[in-house]
């Protein structure tokens, strides 16, 4: 018996993202075509649109459909934008960036990870994204963008990642400790970021944005 991704996939769209308020259609659209199975490795394939965080290797995970959901709504993206995503992980979410903006830059720690993600990338034809092997807090781009897609939590928000957004831009991250993490949208204004709270939710930390070890007597 084959299974059917396609169906799959309707399903995770109308019964995972869009009741989660998930309402944005260009969004919905991608996620009802990209083929998330193909950034999936073969041992997980059945599961690529269950509500779960999926194994990729390195003890990283991809985020939750209904997360992808609403970090893509969140960034509103409108075709014309330069997008930084700090975490490629499978590549999947630099697929959806890429289908919603016009260009993207994915930077991976993990070599492996960043050399399949741009594999899977070319395979469907997203010749606007390009993937670069990097540690984000070692790596400098040289430029700014217009939306920035941190694809894990933070204890409290880098500086450097603010330097990288343009005026008029907007960052999706999720920030805090467990068990009171929460998505955010950062604006970048003139006078400053300002913080809009979006949603709780938990996520594994990115590297190098963890909270500071504590002593314990």
């Amino acid at each position: 018996m084959t299974f059917d991704f396609a169906k799959a996939r309707e399903y995770m769209v109308e019964q995972q993202v869009r009741p989660w308020d998930v309402l944005d259609g260009r969004v919905l659209d991608v996620l009802a075509r990209l083929p998330r199975e193909a950034f999936v490795g073969e041992r997980h394939r059945a599961l690529a649109y269950a509500d779960l965080e999926l194994p990729i290797g390195h003890g990283e995970t991809m985020f939750k459909p209904v997360l992808e959901g609403r970090a893509l709504q969140a960034l509103e993206l409108q075709g014309g934008e330069a997008v930084l995503e700090i975490g490629a992980g499978s590549g999947f979410m630099a697929a959806c960036l890429g289908s919603l903006a016009r260009e993207v830059t994915s930077i991976e720690r993990h070599a492996d990870l960043a050399e399949a993600a741009a594999a899977r990338l070319q395979a469907q034809g997203l010749g606007n994204v390009s993937v670069i092997a990097a540690d984000a807090f070692a790596w400098t781009p040289g430029r700014q963008f217009d939306a920035i897609c941190v694809s894990g939590a933070v204890d409290t928000l880098p500086s450097r990642f603010l330097e990288w957004l343009r005026p008029g831009g907007r960052m999706f991250v999720v920030q805090g400790r467990a068990p009171a993490m929460e998505a955010v949208l950062v604006h970048g204004e003139v006078n400053g970021p300002r913080t809009e709270s979006l949603f709780e939710t938990g996520l594994a930390y990115l590297a190098g944005a963890e909270p500071p070890a504590e002593f314990k007597f």
